[in-house]
């Protein structure tokens, strides 16, 4: 088994269980925060869940702006791969961790270290299960939230969906982002597509401003992750 590999989503050919190469911004993906979860109580984590999530962005972010004048360089203007882009693919990465769509876990230590993670949030969602379909809507919630394995992917999707757009503030947190633009115009703004040309935001935000109810201008983390690897690898 190769570390660096994702783990194969076709069981059936048999063999050694590995896919394609994790790209080496995924190899070394700032997600201490996310372990810090491991640390704590369950019950308290999931009123923390969303602080350590978005503080894992922040750092991520504040580790792929070190080297944003070696991807402008690389990859200058309309090339697809932009400081923008980069912050999106790890953005996506974190939204599949949290989603338990992960499909890299690395070296022994550190698979250890994500299985602990994966159980973890699994307890948490747990607890935010109770809560959400303890009160109105119950027998419509449990029904759409009920999972036996106790995964709970669906909870989870609808947490990620509900978050993103804190996340993605949190990840684009920088002064050192003030000129950096997303290579596509994918802000819904007045109705149609917009560049998000400052700070890799939508409709003119900023750090310190955080207008509401802005999204963020990519939709990564909804294409499965193997094929956002062919795309990043591929450009590499």
């Amino acid at each position: 088994y190769d570390e660096k590999k994702i783990r194969d989503t076709n069981k059936s050919k048999g063999g050694n269980n590995e896919g394609q190469c994790a790209p080496y911004r995924r190899l070394s993906l700032c997600n201490k925060n996310l372990k810090n979860i491991n640390n704590i109580d369950s019950d308290k984590a999931r009123h923390n869940l969303l602080a350590e999530v978005c503080m894992a962005a922040k750092y991520e972010g504040e580790s792929i702006k070190t080297h944003l004048e070696k991807y402008d360089a690389e990859y200058p203007s309309g090339s697809g791969h932009t400081t923008c882009t980069a912050l999106a693919r790890s953005f996506a990465d974190i939204g599949d961790i949290v989603r338990g769509k992960d499909l890299f876990y690395g070296n022994k230590k550190e698979k250890n270290r994500r299985e602990k993670l994966e159980d973890n949030l699994k307890r948490i969602f747990g607890h935010i299960y109770k809560d959400v379909t303890s009160g109105n809507n119950k027998d419509t919630l449990q029904t759409r939230y009920n999972d036996e394995s106790g995964n709970y992917y669906q909870l989870r999707e609808d947490w990620w969906t509900a978050n993103r757009h804190t996340v993605w503030k949190a990840m684009t947190c920088s002064e050192h982002l003030k000129n950096s633009a997303y290579f596509r115009p994918t802000c819904s703004m007045n109705g149609s597509g917009a560049q998000a040309n400052k700070y890799c935001r939508c409709n003119d935000d900023q750090p310190g401003r955080d207008k509401p109810n802005t999204d963020p201008p990519t939709y990564f983390d909804y294409v499965p992750q193997y094929l956002r690897w062919f795309e990043e690898w591929a450009e590499d």
